[in-house]
């Protein structure tokens, strides 16, 4: 469930129209559900509450600080991949010691910042990144708690794109490998290894292939008795965006629970998608309408620069106007939903049942509060949108919209070339 609604054919965002909001904040913006992003957070922690989990939310799926502090102030912590997504965290407010950094490709200077900012641990990614771990912590004087990222060769259904717990990605290591580096602790003096990490892919509808990840985890605990005290199992939990079915927090939990509780185990989980994902939408106006001998068009002022997943992963988006005419229904018809991109795959949604569009009108891309932003770019040199959330009756926007100057910030001419 979430906070975005009609009430007598308008879109409310909680107990404010997105129109009235489009009157004020240029199109195209991210509008965010405050209620929602909470409400969803608390789903998960009352649905694992018996474990007293430590829930640290994706900052890739949206790591705008208003965001990262609406769920701070509620208890998370963080999963962070980047320093830039440490350096928000800690401006939000995130206690450093509920912050676990993934990531296959962590730099030196990222690992010392980390190190002295002081987080819970590293989930280590390769051997080689162990033993730069090891270094920055000796010279750093400090002893550094790490999970090995393990990769249980499971394949769940979802994108290609998206997989990243079998054999052949790039992330984590065998249980071989694994095996090897509880042995050989003693070469790593300024580490200490706690515990295992899981995370198999991304939009999971059902238990099956965390369980089975689970289970070989666990499996291998117990047959080679490793010293764990943590079980960080990831995120990936599916949201529906169209036709989906996917699991509750509940249902996920009371499959998990069992098997943790059994073992011992402190438990982490990294839910994104799941907190963020249908918490957000990406508002845009129609800028013109377009009909050729084979298809109606409308094309409208974001693209693919600003939700790049229907390019990338084929995703589906909901989109609906904001305002819906009396006779929306008698008008419906097919249309694709473009933007201003110039490339042939800067849709937004292709063969969409929508009814009567027309310039000027403005539409809502439903369930974009996750790997929406994020993911922008400034490809054509389009400035990114703005962010806005709501909380209850007032909104507030929480970054605002690129500038053209803001586009060449950074950029010199050689003085040769003027």
């Amino acid at each position: 469930m979430h906070e975005f609604n009609f009430k007598n054919n308008e879109l409310y965002c909680e107990n404010i129209k997105v129109a009235a909001i489009a009157q004020t904040v240029p199109t195209p913006f991210y509008l965010y559900s405050y209620k929602t992003l909470v409400d969803h957070y608390k789903k998960i922690r009352s649905a694992f509450r018996v474990l007293d989990p430590l829930i640290c939310f994706s900052v890739k799926s949206n790591s705008n600080i208003a965001v990262l502090r609406a769920l701070v102030r509620n208890g998370a912590g963080l999963d962070i991949v980047s320093g830039g997504e440490l350096y928000r965290g800690i401006l939000a407010g995130c206690d450093p010691r509920k912050i676990v950094y993934a990531g296959v490709g962590k730099r030196p200077d990222e690992i010392e910042y980390a190190i002295k900012t002081g987080i819970l641990f590293f989930n280590v990614e390769s051997e080689e990144e162990l033993n730069q771990i090891q270094r920055a912590a000796n010279s750093l004087g400090k002893k550094v708690n790490v999970a090995i990222r393990v990769n249980p060769d499971v394949v769940p259904k979802t994108h290609r794109h998206i997989i990243t717990g079998k054999g052949e990605t790039k992330f984590g290591l065998d249980f071989e490998t694994v095996h090897k580096i509880f042995n050989s602790q003693w070469r790593y003096p300024s580490v200490d290894i706690k515990g295992l990490h899981l995370h198999i892919g991304s939009q999971i509808l059902d238990a099956k292939p965390f369980v089975e990840a689970i289970k070989k985890a666990l499996l291998f605990i117990i047959e080679f008795k490793i010293p764990a005290t943590y079980l960080n199992i990831g995120g990936g939990l599916g949201i529906m965006y169209s036709i989906e079915n996917p699991q509750t927090a509940k249902a996920f939990a009371q499959k998990v629970i069992p098997m943790i509780k059994k073992s011992g185990l402190k438990l982490i989980l990294e839910p994104g998608r799941f907190v963020s994902g249908n918490s957000g939408v990406l508002v845009t106006k129609v800028v013109y309408t377009k009909r050729t001998p084979r298809k109606k068009f409308v094309i409208v002022d974001s693209g693919m620069s600003d939700l790049i997943r229907p390019s990338l992963y084929e995703a589906y988006h909901k989109i609906v106007p904001v305002k819906l005419r009396e006779d929306s229904s008698d008008t419906a018809e097919k249309v694709d939903v473009v933007g201003p991109i110039c490339e042939s795959g800067d849709f937004l949604g292709k063969d969409r049942l929508l009814p009567l569009v027309m310039k000027g009108d403005i539409l809502a891309v439903m369930g974009a509060g996750a790997y929406g932003f994020t993911m922008a770019s400034n490809y054509n040199s389009r400035p990114r949108a703005s962010e806005v959330m709501v909380m209850d009756k007032k909104f507030y926007v929480v970054r605002k919209a690129e500038t053209y100057e803001d586009l060449v910030r950074g950029e010199t001419i050689p003085k040769e070339l003027k």
